[in-house]
């Protein structure tokens, strides 16, 4: 059909009357609700020479009170400023837990398994591995939210084609103490398990450390790659600013806080000196990052791009 000058003249002129009419008739867009509290990608995958290094949220936590936990020493006038300078609350605090796994191509190790074995398992898919794909599983200490994953609820192991390492010291530490967790979970995997003294390999290019204080047996590892190094610190630093920018404040769950208090220092002074990224249990979420000097303490550089290179 030919439409006349007067005609697309009337048409024209009747656009912005009907614009409202049509935008009326479409479909209504629902909003969208809010989601219930904060929300994580479950993995993070970095490369280490020719180690894949990926961090797993098993799990967090948000917690009140932290100053009873990461500074019992310090005065509530120096928590409660040490915390605003850096931007997070003195009377609330967010805790995260944070497996490693580590491809080296040959083994694919599990550094420590979560409090539970679903919040592990759960990352591990969404990270493209399942738990039968676990050679060996290293537990840097035994406590509950460390060990938590290695069984189900009826004992059934969670990692059936793994064996395990950890420091002797630390398992014969546990062996003599009455300990739940231990005993529910660690015991009944004993016959599998390989023992290592400080500075022992688990395999080659992963080798223990000591790091004691935090439990009698602590362990730290060191991840080297074709010249890349990385250190798996577990708990030896337990918040990213409390912990790392005053290591001397007392951590609750620390055994013997003094030792804790001087590995920290040792072990960060070292990473910041050598410029070594770190993977920490508890740190924010995907739970690496560096080190650098700061005052009388170290502060927290989360990674970015680097280890994607």
């Amino acid at each position: 059909m030919t439409l006349s000058r007067r005609h697309a003249l009337l048409a024209a002129a009747a656009l912005p009357f009907a614009a409202p009419a049509l935008l009326r008739a479409g479909p209504v867009l629902a909003e969208a609700p809010a989601m219930k509290g904060p929300g994580f990608a479950p993995f993070y995958r970095a490369k280490l020479g020719g180690f894949e290094v990926t961090t797993l949220l098993a799990g967090s936590r948000a917690s009140d009170k932290p100053q009873e936990t990461f500074g019992m020493n310090a005065s509530p006038e120096d928590f409660a400023a040490l915390s605003a300078t850096n931007f997070i609350p003195a009377d609330k605090s967010f805790n995260f837990f944070t497996p490693v796994v580590v491809n080296t191509g040959a083994e694919l190790l599990l550094f420590d398994t979560g409090l539970a074995p679903e919040g592990t398992l759960a990352a591990l898919q969404a990270a493209g591995l399942t738990a039968d794909q676990i050679s060996i599983v290293v537990l840097t200490h035994m406590h509950g939210d460390h060990i938590g994953g290695l069984t189900a609820e009826d004992g059934t192991p969670t990692f059936a084609n793994a064996r395990y390492v950890t420091g002797a010291a630390e398992h014969n530490h546990w062996s003599g103490a009455a300990n739940e967790g231990f005993d529910a979970k660690v015991k009944p995997l004993n016959d599998k398990f390989t023992f290592l003294d400080d500075g022992g390999a688990v395999v080659s290019g992963i080798t223990a450390m000591a790091a004691t204080g935090h439990t009698p047996g602590h362990f730290i590892y060191r991840l080297e790659s074709d010249g890349a190094q990385m250190m798996v610190l577990a708990d030896t630093t337990n918040h990213y600013v409390w912990s790392l920018q005053r290591p001397d404040w007392e951590v609750r769950f620390d055994a013997d806080k003094a030792q804790a208090a001087q590995t920290r220092r040792k072990v960060l002074g070292m990473l910041a000196t050598d410029r070594i990224p770190f993977a920490g249990y508890h740190m924010p979420f995907p739970g690496i990052g560096y080190v650098e000097p700061q005052g009388d303490g170290f502060r927290f550089v989360p990674a970015s791009y680097q280890l994607m290179l």
